[in-house]
């Protein structure tokens, strides 16, 4: 089966919503990649580091879905990554309350041997640095290489962005990221600015509005599924990561055409994401779950006319 490497944090979260809130439950980009990802046939693995607080039976359920855990360092004595936020009511906004780094200011991400010849690798949103440390310890070039990032490595370390950009063949990103990446406002002009950067492929992510990709060529847009409800969009965008990072090491395709498909793949996963609390929802959802989504998607987006 191929590989997939997921880089990123698992941790815990705080969440409040205009529909509830929730104490300290898991949480972490690594941990929602993980759990999209494993919704295809792929070996997986994820590195990254908690403290002893982790509970163990978090760790023995990422186990249960097939996901390598060999990659998380546990330290002894050490606390894990805490974030806490509280949404807005539109949902789109939010407001960091408290930010715990701990284990996470001194990581420094070890790729288990097995994992150095992985097909695909899934940086998450990380120090540009760390991002870098893992793609030279890859013992072959691996078939894709896709990465996450945010404004605030775009604040605060432009010129390692930049070095790890150089080096990938997928970057996502939301609107406002890449706007700011590229200093333009058109998000075509935007996504060719930052396709000149090094990366074959932008994946500008737009929230409950969809997403767009692009290569040097070509556009595809997919929106998102209408829901009734949203209770929690925290992981959203790491679990569309998931889903489309591991379609595509599932496939072995990375043209563009197939691209299309992962993005799909990721915006269905994505929909159940936000349905539940945080992990909640991925963690109970089932293949036919998926299947019927995606028809839901197929009915979305097709449809027949006549040009005259």
């Amino acid at each position: 089966m191929s590989k997939l490497l997921i880089v990123g944090t698992v941790a815990f979260d705080a969440i409040e919503t205009p529909f509830g809130k929730t104490d300290k439950i898991l949480g972490g980009a690594a941990t929602y990649i993980g759990l999209s990802a494993s919704n295809f046939k792929i070996d997986s693995c994820i590195v990254s580091v908690v403290g002893e607080d982790f509970p163990a039976e978090d760790l023995e359920m990422l186990k249960s879905k097939n996901i390598d855990i060999s990659g998380i360092e546990v330290v002894k004595d050490g606390k894990t990554f805490f974030w806490k936020g509280k949404y807005h009511n539109d949902l789109n906004s939010r407001d960091t309350l408290v930010t715990e780094l701990n284990v996470l200011a001194n990581f420094k991400p070890i790729v288990p041997d097995h994992f150095k010849d992985a097909d695909v690798v899934m940086l998450g949103n990380l120090h540009p640095s760390v991002q870098l440390s893992v793609i030279e310890q890859m013992e072959k070039k691996p078939q894709l290489i896709v990465l996450d990032t945010m404004n605030f490595w775009m604040d605060n370390t432009w010129d390692e962005l930049i070095e790890v950009l150089s080096k990938v063949d997928v970057v996502t990103i939301n609107d406002e990221e890449a706007r700011q990446l590229s200093d333009e406002y058109s998000l075509v002009k935007a996504a060719q600015k930052i396709l000149q950067m090094g990366p074959s492929y932008v994946v500008i992510k737009k929230g409950e509005h969809g997403a767009m990709l692009f290569d040097k060529d070509n556009i595809f847009f997919a929106p998102a599924l209408p829901l009734e409800e949203v209770f929690d969009p925290t992981g959203a965008g790491d679990t569309f990561a998931g889903g489309f990072s591991g379609y595509l090491a599932n496939t072995g395709d990375i043209s563009f055409s197939n691209m299309k498909n992962a993005i799909i793949y990721g915006s269905n996963l994505a929909s159940f994401c936000v349905e539940k609390f945080g992990t909640e929802r991925m963690t109970t959802l089932t293949k036919d779950d998926m299947q019927e989504r995606l028809g839901q998607f197929r009915k979305l987006t097709q449809f027949e006319i006549e040009i005259p």
